[in-house]
C-alpha cells in the first residue's frame, strides 16, 4: 500500500450533505459528480478525498478506505493468496482499476491505482 486514496461516505440526501460540507465545514468542491451519484471534497492541500456517495443509488455503501497501490491487478492476486474475499473483480474507475474488500471485522477497504492516467485515458 502506498498512500491513502480517497474516504468514501454514504449519504442519503446528496444536495444537502454537498451544503454541509461545502457551508458548515468550508471544505473544498474536488469535483461534482451529482448525476453519478457522488461528490467529492479536498480536506486542505491533501490528494485523498472525502468522497459522498448517494445510498439511494450505492445500496450496499458503507464507510469505505480506499489505498492507492501500483497496480490493482497485482496486488489483488497478492492479496486474494492470502486468503482475502474481494466483493468483485477489479473494475475500472476513470484514473484506473479498483476494487474493494472487507476486513475480517466488517470494515469496507478498497485498492485503486492510476493505471488509467498513465495509460492515457483520463
Amino acid at each position: 500500500m502506498k498512500n491513502y486514496d480517497n474516504f468514501f461516505l454514504g449519504v442519503n440526501d446528496l444536495s444537502q450533505a454537498k451544503n454541509y460540507y461545502e457551508t458548515v465545514l468550508n471544505l473544498k468542491l474536488k469535483f461534482d459528480f451529482s448525476k453519478n451519484g457522488m461528490i467529492a471534497f479536498n480536506i486542505g492541500n491533501e490528494e485523498p478525498a472525502i468522497i459522498l456517495k448517494d445510498t439511494n443509488i450505492f445500496k450496499n455503501m458503507k464507510p469505505t478506505i480506499w489505498f492507492e497501490v501500483e497496480n490493482v491487478q497485482e496486488e489483488y492476486k497478492k492479496l486474494s493468496l492470502k486468503g482475502v474475499q474481494f466483493l468483485s473483480e477489479p473494475f475500472e474507475i476513470r484514473t484506473g482499476m479498483a476494487v474493494e474488500f472487507e476486513d475480517p471485522f466488517g470494515n469496507r477497504l478498497g485498492i485503486t491505482d492510476y493505471t488509467g492516467i498513465q495509460r492515457g485515458t483520463d
